[in-house]
């Protein structure tokens, strides 16, 4: 009796055990997992930082609200460091041990790049939600990537459409980050802009390294070819850095400063409550005070209360990729089915924080890249951000139809690569 006893308890403990496990199993699969990678340290940390905070205001907006489709979103964050080859690692782990639905993030467009062939190869979707370069929607372009921000052509045809009205604007000089998004998003505007005017000229180029400690000789040699223009395609706190650099060597009082895809950053605003120049064109992904819709100021307000500064572009960024996931999954009526998810997610349209009243974002299915509004803005005195004491006004607006890449040059690009 007593072994007997015994059995019937250690049966009824492996039961509940099975039982316990199905239930933890069943609430796993419930969960729409989601696998982030951003930056979390360096002069890149910041943009990684505020992704994250971003992601989770978006996630628990929307659990709040009873999830999708019955389902919570639940999203798993890692450090990309900024490395290729280390955010390749991170994705193939996403996917065969956490088994995520969907994958997501990263600032760096040399990690994009790498992270869209783990998305392509295991058939699970990856959601940018910042690097920019537009290789990746068209050479590189693979169905099971989407991007929720503007890349690199979308910011140089705007940049293209506010220079080529600026007649003394004649000798360009370009520096930039020496890595895929520096060039491209160089490489982008001057062919645009060649496009419109044929009077300018380079007369100088220069690409230091991502992160570069020194800028000084890069300056004098700026200072020495004496552009009517320099344009910079440094991001994050290498625009910081390059301008305290440059600021002794008078440098903004010799040329225009033009930096149209990322050089409006907050960042930099809050960096520099003193000495940054008046007049510098600049702009980014997204902006505190632009567009003065409601929807934009609740998003930076909860930004705010929830971290207690202001966000950099990134945020949004990353609180539009968990919304984008969001309608997708709610449309397909499924998290599992990629290819399902792919038809539906390439005909989203959605309401973001950066849209202005009477546009809504939307994605292309040529080539899985969102269409938005650009704006370029100049640093005119503004305190209603502190600590920045500079902000960026006298605006100019881009529609999003007139700053995209045709189907015609899409499909060029992608015909050439093939051969």
């Amino acid at each position: 009796m007593r072994k007997e006893g015994r059995k019937r308890q250690v049966m009824l403990a492996i039961g509940l055990v099975l039982v316990l496990g199905l239930a933890e199993a069943a609430q796993a699969a419930e969960k729409i997992v989601i696998g982030a990678m951003y930056p979390m340290t360096g002069r890149a940390g910041r943009y990684g930082i505020d992704s994250v905070s971003a992601a989770e205001i978006a996630m628990n907006e929307i659990n709040a609200k009873g999830g999708v489709n019955g389902r919570m979103i639940d999203i798993i964050f890692n450090d990309s460091k900024a490395n290729p080859a280390y955010s390749i690692k991170v994705a193939k782990r996403y996917i065969t041990e956490d088994k995520v639905n969907f994958l997501m993030g990263v600032v760096s467009s040399a990690v994009g790049l790498a992270v869209t062939e783990v998305s392509k190869e295991n058939k699970v979707i990856f959601v940018g939600t910042d690097h920019a370069s537009t290789a990746l929607t068209t050479e590189k372009f693979q169905p099971y990537y989407f991007r929720v921000s503007n890349n690199t052509y979308q910011s140089a045809a705007a940049a293209a459409l506010y220079a080529k009205d600026i007649k003394p604007w004649k000798k360009y000089y370009v520096i930039g980050p020496d890595y895929e998004y520096g060039h491209r998003t160089w490489e982008d505007f001057w062919m645009l802009l060649g496009r419109q005017r044929k009077d300018v000229q380079l007369v100088g180029q220069a690409w230091p390294k991502l992160f570069e400690p020194d800028y000084t000789p890069y300056i004098t040699a700026i200072l020495s070819a004496k552009p009517d223009v320099l344009v910079t395609t440094f991001w994050g706190g290498d625009t910081v850095a390059f301008i305290k650099q440059a600021l002794p060597y008078k440098l903004f009082d010799k040329m225009k400063f033009y930096n149209y895809d990322g050089g409006g950053n907050y960042e930099l605003l809050e960096a520099m409550p003193t000495g940054l120049p008046k007049g510098l064109v600049l702009s980014a992904r997204h902006h505190l005070n632009w567009p003065d819709t409601k929807q934009n100021k609740e998003f930076v307000a909860k930004f705010k209360a929830q971290t207690g500064r202001y966000p950099s572009y990134a945020a949004e960024g990353a609180y539009a990729g968990v919304y984008f996931i969001a309608e997708g999954v709610r449309q397909a009526g499924t998290a599992e089915d990629p290819d399902k998810l792919v038809a539906v997610m390439e005909k989203i349209k959605f309401k973001l924080p950066e849209d202005p009243e009477g546009f809504m974002s939307y994605m292309r299915p040529i080539d899985h890249q969102i269409v938005q509004v650009q704006a370029i803005g100049e640093t005119v005195p503004d305190k209603s951000f502190p600590p920045a004491t500079m902000m960026l006004g006298n605006w100019k607006i881009f529609k999003a139809e007139e700053i995209i890449p045709s189907v015609a040059e899409i499909e060029a690009a992608r015909k050439a690569v093939k051969k």
